[in-house]
């Protein structure tokens, strides 16, 4: 064993480190270089005995291909879609990610968007704030249907779908779900509902939340033509991954009323460009969005617990990693 392991973090140093140090002091050295772009781990990484990638940049093959002497890449967060989790299988590298860290406060994300839609919240506060000659009333966002019994539908029941459907069944809803990679039973384990298709969910989902990972298979699942499958007057909130939801489709759909809101957390390019068509009708007070979008900077998994959670466990992974023991939540 080297005198200490070198630990890069590429990027998104939001504090002096003190999780990370705590738990590798003793076995290495920690290089923050709190990068924005690839460009910058050029020179940096080359040397690196573990390495740390958050959200706010891409980890390519031209990366992962630097790594000299890398035991283990670490990807402190659910998704892992920004780092190329094949090119580090090529080279013996393994991927881990931290899956449970903010389970509970994205589920309460999900579910507190919804009823910021569902029950008038956002739109009614949005309405009457900017509109002071505005009737004093509750109808503006008539019709406003019971929340209990309504469909909620999950795309992917893992740890964060099942956080989010046992919150929606102590609401009295009725929970359906669509994943086609879980085994049978767990829809009995959980009491929900089970369905084979995608269509299926929609066509009965008064909510639709997806809870699944960004992959070929799942980017843009929600689009226009998904969209119209689901009933008039249906929500849709979306913490997963911004590529899941084609969010181009939203205006529109809120334009014609077949989507009565939508609260988004999490979008393809964080901050979204100023022309993005999304952020153009949020913004625009002469469109529905304007009271029936709630946008959010990807904040559905954030408290502090859950940060200091994302760090001491990403930095266990590495301590692992480097020390040659077994490494859980390996992805690749």
């Amino acid at each position: 064993m080297p005198e200490k392991f070198k630990v890069v973090i590429t990027d998104f140093i939001v504090d002096e480190l003190a999780a990370e140090r705590e738990i590798l002091d003793d076995i290495a050295t920690i290089d923050p270089i709190n990068a924005f772009s690839e460009d910058e781990l050029f020179g940096r990484i080359e040397d690196a005995d573990a390495v740390m990638v958050y959200h706010c940049l891409e980890f390519t093959k031209a990366s992962v291909d630097r790594l000299q002497q890398c035991r283990i890449i670490v990807r402190p967060g659910v998704g892992y879609d920004n780092v190329d989790v094949a090119a580090a299988r090529q080279r013996g590298i393994p991927v881990a990610n931290v899956p449970d860290y903010g389970t509970e406060e994205v589920a309460d994300s999900a579910i507190g968007l919804m009823l910021s839609l569902t029950r008038g919240i956002t739109p009614l506060n949005v309405l009457l704030r900017d509109n002071p000659d505005m009737e004093w009333k509750q109808t503006h966002m008539a019709p406003l249907p019971r929340l209990r019994g309504r469909v909620f539908g999950i795309i992917g029941i893992g740890r964060i779908g099942t956080a989010a459907a046992r919150r929606a069944q102590a609401l009295g809803m009725d929970v359906v779900f669509y994943d086609p990679y879980l085994d049978d039973g767990y829809d009995k384990a959980i009491g929900v509902r089970r369905v084979d298709t995608l269509e299926e969910l929609l066509e009965q989902s008064y909510v639709v939340s997806p809870h699944c990972p960004l992959t070929d298979e799942t980017r843009h699942m929600i689009n226009a033509q998904t969209i119209a499958k689901m009933p008039p007057g249906s929500f849709l909130v979306n913490t997963s991954r911004g590529g899941v939801v084609d969010t181009a489709a939203i205006p529109d759909a809120l334009a014609s009323g077949h989507l009565a809101g939508a609260g988004i957390d999490v979008l393809v390019l964080e901050p979204p460009k100023q022309d993005d068509p999304l952020i153009l009708a949020w913004r625009d007070p002469s469109h529905p969005a304007h009271h029936r979008l709630i946008v959010n900077p990807h904040a559905a998994f954030y408290c502090e617990e859950g940060m200091t959670d994302m760090r001491s466990k990403g930095a266990v992974a590495c301590r692992r990693g480097l020390l040659g023991e077994p490494v859980r939540n390996v992805v690749n």
